[in-house]
């Protein structure tokens, strides 16, 4: 009885019989009129009206109950093929989908639980990709602190400054990758505190381009700025400045020496527009899909050291919109360069 077809069928059967018989038991109530053919079955005699009315009775009961049954069987269906799909995924098997078809209401639903059994999934394998790739991250350091404490401890060398200066790297190296995953966590979990002021973009990006000088003026990289006035927003100064290093950074390890990098910066209407464009190794249409992901490295061949920890472009992303705005990222191919955009509101 707490099935539902059950239910459905015995209160649809039910109502089915219940028409039938009031429709009926009310013309077999009504006596023959002088102007009636005597006749008509309708004016038999009393016995045989009963009898009618019995075996009307049960066929009526029949059909009813089995218009019932696959009525309710029918409505119902969906339904159970919902309920199965659940207990599908309450253990673990997310791949699971239910058929979008019946009604615009089962339609609608079944499109609801199929997103949210892709959205599970899609946060499975991230989760799992996380943790593979945090663990891949702490192993390099950690094994090459170990490493090297287990020979100083075997006397194998002494602790000089030399040693000393790349157990410290290796700190360090930790260090920034928890502390840029902390931040990605944050911004995830919609944790990110912003301090909002008015802000002057263009010292911003002025001020981040004579701290990143030193690293381009190494490879002999020649930046320029296109400034737009005035370029004020409410923004965290302190988070934008994170976002432009990381672009501008990210810009000058992917651009080879003697190259070139262009900073633009314009408000509208529709807030303020920051481009950062280089003659570097460009990326594919493959690498742009996955370019602000976690610890994505479009040269493979790139060392932690030399190509950070995977996680600018992916904090950058975070922060941008943490203030409601947008980045993205275009390219026409190898060797043609990079433009990442960002567009923030004006807050």
């Amino acid at each position: 009885m707490n099935r539902l077809w059950v239910r459905l069928s015995l209160m649809i059967s039910g109502v089915l019989f219940f028409m039938f018989f009031l429709q009926f038991l009310s013309i077999s109530l009504d006596g023959p009129r002088a102007d009636e053919d005597l006749s008509s079955p309708m004016n038999a005699p009393p016995e045989e009206i009963q009898g009618r009315l019995i075996e009307f009775m049960l066929l009526s009961l029949v059909v009813g109950t089995t218009g019932g049954v696959v009525i309710a069987r029918v409505v119902s269906n969906p339904i159970s093929n919902l309920s199965q799909a659940a207990q599908h995924i309450g253990k673990g098997e997310l791949d699971i989908r239910v058929p979008e078809k019946e009604s615009r209401e089962i339609v609608e639903l079944a499109q609801a639980f199929n997103k949210m059994a892709e959205d599970l999934q899609r946060s499975q394998i991230a989760r799992r990709n996380l943790v593979a790739d945090v663990s891949h991250e702490l192993r390099t350091p950690l094994t090459v602190l170990e490493g090297n404490l287990r020979a100083v401890l075997d006397h194998v060398y002494t602790l000089d400054e030399t040693e000393t200066a790349n157990l410290y790297e290796q700190t360090r190296h930790l260090i920034r990758l928890v502390n840029d995953l902390r931040e990605i966590s944050m911004a995830e979990a919609g944790q990110m505190t912003l301090e909002r002021t008015p802000t002057d973009l263009d010292s911003l990006i002025t001020d981040t381009l004579q701290a990143l000088e030193p690293l381009s003026a190494e490879k002999q990289i020649q930046m320029e700025y296109e400034p737009a006035h005035p370029l004020e927003g409410s923004v965290d100064g302190i988070r934008i400045r994170q976002v432009l290093f990381n672009l501008i950074g990210n810009a000058i390890r992917h651009t080879p020496q003697d190259g070139r990098i262009v900073i633009q910066a314009k408000r509208d209407a529709a807030g303020i527009h920051i481009r950062v464009r280089d003659s570097g190794n460009g990326l594919t249409q493959e690498e742009l899909a996955s370019v602000f992901d976690r610890f994505y490295r479009a040269d493979k061949s790139r060392s932690r050291e030399t190509g950070g920890t995977g996680l600018g472009l992916s904090i950058a992303k975070a922060i941008v919109e943490a203030h409601g705005g947008t980045i993205r990222a275009e390219s026409d191919g190898r060797g043609k360069g990079s433009t990442f955009e960002v567009d923030l509101p004006y807050g």
